[in-house]
């Protein structure tokens, strides 16, 4: 057999989701985030939510499961991200307080300080929204991010910037306040960051107001609608330019007839398709991303066909290539 024939053969085989050691992507697995340029990580923790909705601490598992089948060159992109940088899949955060959301917080800021230091790029799957503000503690103002607040690409159904409520059902760094509390911090610049995909009919009438105090520049679904993707491509640009910048994904942003498994659903407003979230990712190409994460992945609510888990396993290979298409430079 020709050493062609192997690597065929072998690129046969790692494709197969149900064979073999599910690691994200089929990257290797490590310890240390030093060997790496992209840390891949799972983040189990559904406790910020607040909610009975909390079988997203199941999230990283099921996207382990399947995410064989996204271990793919990019085609637009002319890009191979498997040879372009060093991805490893270093594990989960571990969370003996699981319950305990405040605890759990900090476990995953801790756990993130050190990627951060070693200087390797997480791309995370959660878990709740929650997970996001004990990252960015990590990440903002750090190794990655040069000492600067970080800029955010939001892409969600909801804003996470709830300050008119003093916690969610009982945790306070929630999935709700992560928004707010990172602004407070230091760690991010709402100026500087753009929240895109929001809707739905709301609580209260003045749901948006927080995060126009604070600054961010707010793309609601009615508005990007109107604008268009190269409007909102544009913004994107201008806003975010020259900043480090961290993308964080709510599936939820998408329409519930693309993810269904998802929790927190916003199914009275069309979100947005596969198509539309990715090219609006695209929109920070070639800047430099330092993470990103993808969250509320609902496993026990997807369709049989893990159609949600598979979506959230794309979302992450697009923000790896990106990141990756810059790995050498």
């Amino acid at each position: 057999m020709t050493d062609t024939d192997q690597l065929g053969q072998a690129r046969m085989m790692e494709n197969l989701y149900w064979w073999g050691i599910p690691s994200l992507f089929r990257c290797p697995i490590e310890t240390d985030p030093a060997a790496c340029d992209i840390a891949l990580v799972g983040v189990p923790h559904s406790t910020g939510n607040g909610t009975t909705e909390r079988d997203q601490h199941l999230g990283p598992r099921a996207v382990r499961n399947i995410s064989a089948l996204a271990r793919r060159v990019h085609l637009a992109m002319g890009l191979d991200p498997w040879e372009a940088a060093r991805v490893a899949d270093l594990g989960d955060v571990p969370l003996p307080e699981a319950n305990d959301n405040e605890a759990s917080i900090e476990r995953i800021t801790e756990f993130y300080r050190g990627i951060d230091a070693a200087g390797a790029r997480p791309v995370s799957i959660g878990g709740d929204h929650s997970i996001t503000g004990g990252i960015l503690q990590a990440l903002g103002g750090g190794r990655l991010s040069g000492g600067e607040k970080v800029a955010l690409l939001h892409l969600d159904a909801h804003t996470d910037v709830f300050t008119k409520v003093p916690h969610f059902l009982g945790a306070k760094k929630s999935a709700a306040h992560w928004g707010a509390y990172l602004a407070d911090q230091g760690h991010i610049e709402p100026a500087a960051s753009v929240q895109i995909g929001i809707r739905g009919n709301p609580r209260t009438l003045d749901w948006l107001q927080p995060s126009y105090d604070y600054g961010y520049n707010v793309v609601t679904m009615k508005e990007y609608r109107a604008m268009g993707l190269e409007a909102a491509l544009a913004t994107i640009r201008e806003t975010l330019a020259g900043r480090p910048v961290y993308i964080t994904f709510d599936l939820d942003c998408l329409d519930p007839t693309v993810a269904p498994g998802v929790s927190n659903l916003e199914p009275g407003e069309q979100g947005f398709q596969v198509d539309e979230a990715l090219a609006l990712i695209h929109g920070v190409r070639g800047m430099n991303i330092i993470g990103g994460d993808v969250v509320c992945l609902m496993p026990t609510r997807d369709h049989p066909n893990m159609i949600t888990a598979r979506v959230a396993a794309a979302v992450m290979f697009e923000m790896i290539a990106l990141i990756a298409e810059n790995a050498g430079g």
